[in-house]
């Protein structure tokens, strides 16, 4: 585990606001508007550094941009994101993961990593875009 730095504390009290999964460049914006002295590069290196202690969730958007989010569990689990607003929910593994387990097995696979994440539109978003 990598040393709490003031900035990298900065970066986390932000993701830790926030239910949506947020670009470097969100949380670069949210922290120099509330008067933070720091780099985006700084925040880029705070975010990967938080994401390879585990500490907060990484996935990639649609255009292939790395997006972090503070989850509520430390288990694994995976998400199911709004692809309008970022708002993301934390699921549990439950059925999924004895699926993921029967298809390796039938396949002879063993040692398996995954990561799922499921996009569609919250129920907010989905009002708006209904009226």
């Amino acid at each position: 585990m990598q040393r709490m730095t003031k900035q990298r504390q900065a970066v986390f009290d932000n993701l830790s606001e926030h239910r949506d999964f947020r670009s470097a460049q969100k949380v670069f914006e949210d922290l120099t508007a509330r008067g933070h002295k720091i780099g985006l590069a700084t925040v880029y290196r705070n975010l990967q550094a938080l994401a390879e202690d585990h500490q907060v969730d990484v996935l990639r958007s649609a255009e292939g941009e790395a997006l972090y989010r503070k989850c509520d569990t430390q288990t694994h689990h995976h998400h199911l994101v709004c692809r309008n607003c970022g708002r993301a929910e934390d699921l549990g593994a439950g059925e999924l993961e004895k699926w993921i387990s029967a298809v390796a097995a039938s396949h002879g696979y063993t040692q398996i990593e995954h990561s799922i994440e499921l996009f569609g539109l919250c129920s907010e978003c989905t009002r708006k875009a209904d009226s």
